[in-house]
């Protein structure tokens, strides 16, 4: 049976292939190497032809940049604040935000480097969304730090350090590689758990049990 495909307008899709061109362009050249030409070139179409769909680069960027938060809040942030403990809300924040980052399209979600690029105002846009993910991830520390789950660190200093490790794995995730999408990000979560939780402890009550069986 054939696949019936959802209709795209033709304007929005070809708005979504250029984003998909421009932010592997912009992850593999860097932003500010990158010029119109060079994305126009790369979908056979002229400038004028992409200006009809983005008014400048900056405009393209900022387009991308929020798609990217966008899935962060529906595939990640969303799901995550729904989770009442905070141990399984950090590793599904993890999994999540790592599973994204090594898909095909990764790129599109790894242009926080170049936020800087963009008009104070849409800059200031994106920043705000950006700290509301980074607000989750450090609350949920702290939320863990206070059950006396983890260890002696720094709740800021650990989030920034997580978020990093995520957003460096498109730099040397390998698609056909070794490991699949799942098995890194279930990696990374075990290795960001193992290093910021404390070893679990038997309760007072394992313990007297234990006691009277010696």
């Amino acid at each position: 049976m054939a696949t019936v495909r959802a209709f795209v307008p033709p304007l929005q899709s070809r708005r979504a292939e250029i984003c998909r061109t421009a932010a592997q362009i912009f992850h593999d050249r860097g932003y500010d190497a990158t010029s119109v030409s060079d994305i126009a070139r790369t979908l056979g179409i002229t400038k004028a032809g992409l200006y009809h769909y983005f008014e400048s680069k900056e405009a393209l960027l900022f387009e991308i940049t929020a798609y990217g938060l966008d899935r962060v809040r529906d595939e990640v942030i969303v799901p995550a604040r729904a989770l009442r403990d905070p141990e399984a809300r950090l590793r599904q924040l993890v999994i999540r935000h790592a599973s994204i980052a090594t898909q095909g399209r990764g790129a599109i979600t790894q242009l926080v480097d170049e936020v800087r690029a963009l008009p104070p105002p849409a800059r200031k846009r994106v920043e705000e969304r950006m700290r509301a993910y980074f607000d989750l991830v450090r609350g949920t520390l702290v939320e863990l730090r206070s059950a006396g789950r983890l260890r002696d660190v720094d709740p800021t200093v650990a989030t920034f350090s997580l978020i990093g490790t995520i957003l460096w794995l498109p730099r040397w995730f390998r698609q056909n590689g070794r490991l699949s999408r799942e098995q890194v990000a279930n990696e990374i979560a075990n290795i960001a758990l193992g290093g910021l939780l404390r070893p679990r402890r038997r309760t007072v009550r394992r313990q007297r049990l234990k006691a009277s069986r010696r």
